[in-house]
């Protein structure tokens, strides 16, 4: 990551409910210095929704937090665990952190090896106290294990403990690098792991799922358990089909390694995080910060759901109540695209509110979703909603025109397909929608269902993709979840099913939820129409959370 993103991420950079702290790299472990983080405080839900209306927000407050030494103790009841991070270089260690810290700016990730060069600290707090719970360390990748096993057994006496060994080796001068001594190896890299690994509590044992049990990693092994610090592997690229966890659970069984877990940092599982936490637990004697920890971030990603289907409740309701009038004889061409422009920004809008309330930002660490066809898409657009099983009018302007509540049976049949779409200019199009109206003479153009119910799926089709999505993923595909109901991917099919047992839409296109149909008459509800922001969203509240939980009964996972 270069030094303008690191900077922008510093001062710019909104947080989540995981109030996550990560700090610079150390060069040594052994002596780290007291450097002071920005911490930046979580935006609001309402704060969220005034972005999403194109409102200013004032500017995060931020807390510093300083970063002590750690001196190695046996972890008592109350004292925060200590946990290293470890294993050979580039198994993605670094990248489990980002996804535990739901940071992507976390340390630096590079499909290369030794990547992390130093041995970085990062902490994991109480969203409510800010005590802080667990203390991470990325540790460098081990990068010849099998030549460090080989010095040890002809430097060090094998009557004396692991410890004794580790310590002599740390003493040594091939542990302190060949920039400064003259030695053939260099096994600087590895006394960094190992000087960490005698100040921690104990340590996760990053494995690759895809790579081959070889011999290095078998000395890995044996190295970390000279330590005395009870170990757990974790296994990481779970989701590739190359993954060979069968083969590395048995060689781990034979060196007494019975529990591990599966955590990919890519395809994430909230699931599998609790259970990585779970059996962390079960190897400790004190586990009470383990506890709290898992309760406040089970209550923490619950909360992050509510939120984010408020957000898209306000944001449905927002267009649902988007009216604009004009006279009879008024050419509605006009009003019509502004009508959808302000639709596609107001969607949009919507859709970085759920990115930064999971804490994925527009940045060049890692493509964004909205990247995605899927979600570049125009609303309006006849074939995406035909992609979605939505039936329309055939005709791509009639389509189009039916995303604002423009009459099928009007185009179709009063005034014949071609005199519709030839007599637009001429303002040939009704949409009266009450008697009144009819004597006035004025027409009201609004958001049709169709549309309501393509932008519902796409928003929790969405909210679905980022629940699933690891801080490690650097690719914008990666972001796809393809879940039984998930309608990612699928623009372009040519498949139309029945609208009333349609597996793709959250509910058929004619069948609107009750606080949808009440917003059509309510167009003071809507900043769209009124341009009031505040007002209107404070109009909206109760039916936003109303409707949000239909919106969470309607399972897209």
């Amino acid at each position: 990551m270069n030094n303008d993103n690191k900077n922008n991420h510093e001062n710019n950079k909104p947080a989540g409910l995981f109030a996550d702290k990560a700090y610079e790299p150390t060069p040594d472990v052994s002596s780290i210095p007291s450097d002071n983080t920005l911490k930046p405080t979580k935006p609001t839900v309402a704060q969220s929704i005034a972005t999403q209306d194109n409102q200013p927000v004032s500017e995060a407050s931020t807390t510093t937090a300083p970063v002590s030494r750690m001196a190695k103790k046996t972890i008592a009841s109350g004292e925060p665990l200590k946990l290293a991070v470890v294993g050979h270089t580039n198994t993605g260690k670094t990248s489990i952190l980002r996804t535990l810290l739901r940071d992507v700016y976390f340390g630096e990730v590079k499909n290369e090896a030794a990547t992390t060069r130093h041995v970085e600290q990062a902490q994991l707090t109480d969203s409510r106290t800010g005590e802080v719970l667990v203390a991470l360390y990325d540790t460098p990748g081990l990068e010849d294990a099998s030549g460090l096993m080989d010095w040890l057994e002809d430097n060090t006496a094998s009557r004396r403990d692991g410890i004794e060994r580790l310590q002599q080796f740390l003493a040594a001068d091939i542990a302190q690098g060949s920039d400064s001594y003259d030695l053939p190896y260099d096994y600087s890299q590895e006394a960094k792991v190992i000087r960490q690994l005698l100040t921690s509590d104990m340590a996760i044992y990053v494995v690759d799922a895809r790579e081959p049990v070889l011999g290095k990693y078998k000395d890995e092994l044996s190295i970390l358990s000279w330590a005395a610090i009870p170990v757990m592997p974790v296994f990481n690229f779970t989701d590739s089909q190359n993954a060979n966890i069968d083969d590395w659970q048995t060689m781990l069984a034979r060196r007494n390694l019975h529990i591990s877990t599966r955590f990919d940092s890519v395809a994430f599982e909230f699931e599998d995080e609790m259970r990585l936490w779970k059996n962390l637990a079960t190897m400790l004697t004190h586990s009470e910060m383990l506890e709290q920890l898992m309760q406040r971030r089970t209550e923490d990603w619950a909360q992050l759901y509510d939120e984010a289907n408020i957000i898209i409740a306000d944001f449905l309701l927002n267009v649902a109540a988007f009216v604009r009038e004009i006279n009879e004889n008024d050419d509605p061409l006009p009003v019509l695209q502004q009508m959808q422009e302000a639709v596609r920004q107001s969607e949009r809008a919507m859709q970085h509110n759920l990115l930064n309330l999971y804490k994925f930002y527009d940045n060049a660490v890692a493509a964004t979703p909205l990247e995605l066809q899927a979600y570049q898409q125009d609303p309006f657009d006849p074939e995406l909603l035909k992609s979605y099983g939505i039936r329309t009018t055939s005709g791509a302007a009639a389509g189009a025109l039916l995303g604002l509540g423009i009459d099928a049976a009007a185009l179709g049949t009063t005034l014949g397909l071609g005199a519709a779409i030839g007599g637009i200019a001429g303002g040939l199009l009704s949409n009266t929608s009450s008697i009144a109206d009819r004597i006035t003479g004025v027409k009201r153009l609004y958001i049709d269902p169709a549309t309501l119910t393509l932008l519902a799926t796409r928003a929790l089709d969405l909210l679905t993709a980022l629940r699933h999505r690891g801080h490690a993923a650097t690719d914008a595909t990666q972001l796809l979840y393809k879940g039984e109901n998930s309608s990612l991917g699928t623009s372009g099919s040519d498949n139309n099913p029945d609208e009333d047992n349609n597996p793709i839409t959250v509910w058929p296109a004619h069948k609107l939820p009750s606080e949808l149909k009440k917003a059509r008459g309510k167009p003071q509800w809507s900043s769209l129409s009124s341009g009031k922001s505040e007002q209107a969203q404070l109009l909206r509240t109760d039916m936003a959370w109303s409707l949000s939980g239909k919106l969470q009964s309607y399972k897209r996972e």
